[in-house]
């Protein structure tokens, strides 16, 4: 079991080193060279890359020094280490997506939001270990506080990278929890952005899939982020993601709602009890909390959301089917078994199930829009508590399922196309927990905003 506190977890954070920097007293190949030691020391367990370009990031390290020298920094992630997860194409490393079909697949392009980053001086490290496809198949990474569980998934590398010191910044996806559960379950600070907020480049398959930053701080999520998308905007048909171009002061919220999702009833005592406690600190600090049993609309959006896992499977299952099925049908043999049975799934479907499943998604946004007027966010758990324990499938066993973990605290921010920030705000039995606030469309800055009050006015909640 691990020894987690959110008081006192040590957290690499890059923003904080900026003036030593600007005064000399530090560099960011210095900076580097930390981080690879962590690597070199805590890799062999943690397995948290696909991919490692030492050479090319010390060569980018030295530029960056030299322009902190000059006086002449790109941007505050300037000298910024960064890992991408293996589903985004860069041009010095493979592209080979957490599947044996894409073994040596090496396209020698960047993804726009790689491109920005390399843009703004970031250091690109490394590519990070991915679920297939970014679907529930499992990597190799494993939990930085318990190395017999699931750091999350499918940014399972992304966010174990960042949870064990070895990178202050990397970017995840999420389609229908990829970004937020391994957060929560790693203890990391982590934007999902509004829908399209963040250009996803070659990675436009989905009607879901957001590109996202995990961090140690919120400075370092909000500067990574926006500095992608002052670059590269948002997706096609999508204005991108607005806010200030440095992390937005923190804001006290006034009113929240509390989102108990599907995953309420099956939450475990103990996380219940802590959320409940973290929920009372709000209280305690002068916030008015409103629940289902408060306000008709927000039953109304409880409702509309509690099949959120079901209907977010769905859409992305079919939107998914031809590309699978082409795979499948090529290199079969070095595909998962869980992915062909997805696909299965998916060719029992027809036009009017996806047409079907489209609908209730809409309807969940306009109950969602409904409650804009009540409040000035939602909050929920990242997580269903505490990461589980994952043993590996058995040979000749039924595939065991969720073994990423399950996605339920997570599938209605990604149906609702709503931004959400993810806090480390609990512990129990000595591993993280995470709370998150959910907004409405385009307020990105602001949930932004009332997270940095929280993590600055609350205290965590640590039970064992």
């Amino acid at each position: 079991m691990g020894s987690y506190d959110p008081a006192s977890a040590p957290a690499l954070r890059f923003h904080d080193a900026v003036a030593a920097f600007k005064s000399g007293g530090d560099t960011p190949r210095a900076y580097l060279e930390r981080c690879l030691e962590v690597i070199a020391a805590r890799e062999p367990m943690i397995k948290a890359y696909a991919a490692l370009n030492e050479d090319s990031a010390r060569l980018a390290a030295d530029l960056a020094t030299a322009r902190y020298k000059a006086g002449h920094p790109l941007s505050a992630i300037d000298g910024m280490p960064v890992s991408i997860k293996d589903l985004l194409e860069t041009k010095d490393m493979p592209t080979q997506m957490g599947c044996e079909a894409y073994i040596g697949h090496f396209p020698k392009n960047d993804n726009a939001a790689v491109w920005a980053l390399r843009q703004a001086g970031a250091v690109v490290l490394g590519k990070t270990v991915t679920a297939e496809l970014g679907g529930t198949h499992p990597g190799p990474t494993t939990n930085p506080f318990d190395p017999d569980r699931t750091p999350g998934g499918s940014s399972s590398g992304s966010a174990a990278a960042v949870a064990a010191g070895m990178v202050p910044s990397a970017i995840g996806t999420q389609v229908g929890g990829s970004i937020i559960r391994p957060a929560g379950f790693c203890g990391n600070v982590a934007l999902k952005p509004t829908q399209g907020g963040i250009n996803r480049g070659e990675r436009q398959a989905t009607s879901m899939s957001t590109h996202g930053v995990h961090a140690n701080c919120i400075e370092d999520m909000w500067q990574t982020a926006i500095e992608i998308a002052r670059r590269a905007g948002g997706d096609r048909g999508c204005p991108g993601l607005y806010g200030p171009p440095t992390p937005p002061s923190p804001v006290k919220p006034e009113r929240l709602i509390v989102l108990e999702t599907a995953g309420w009833p099956a939450l475990d005592d103990t996380s219940k009890a802590a959320f409940e406690e973290l929920l009372q600190r709000l209280e305690s600090a002068g916030l008015t909390l409103i629940r289902r049993g408060d306000n008709v609309l927000v039953e109304a959006l409880e409702q509309a959301i509690a099949e959120a896992v079901a209907i977010c499977g769905a859409i992305t299952r079919w939107e998914n089917r031809w590309n699978h099925r082409n795979l499948v049908a090529l290199k079969g043999e070095f595909v998962s078994d869980r992915l062909k049975a997805g696909l299965k799934l998916a060719e029992a479907m027809s036009p009017d199930d996806y047409r079907a499943a489209l609908a209730a998604r809409e309807c969940a946004q306009r109950c969602h829009n409904m409650v804009a007027p009540l409040a000035d966010a939602a909050i929920t758990l990242s997580c269903p508590g505490p990461a589980p324990l994952w043993p590996g499938d058995i040979q000749g066993q039924p595939l065991l399922p969720r073994p990423t973990g399950d996605a339920i605290f997570n599938t209605p921010s990604s149906m609702l196309f709503a931004p959400c920030v993810t806090m480390p705000l609990m512990a129990v039995g000595g591993l993280p927990v995470g709370a998150q606030l959910m907004g409405q469309p385009h307020h990105d800055a602001a949930i932004t905003a009332m997270a940095r009050w929280v993590l600055r006015t609350i205290p965590p909640v640590v039970m064992t």
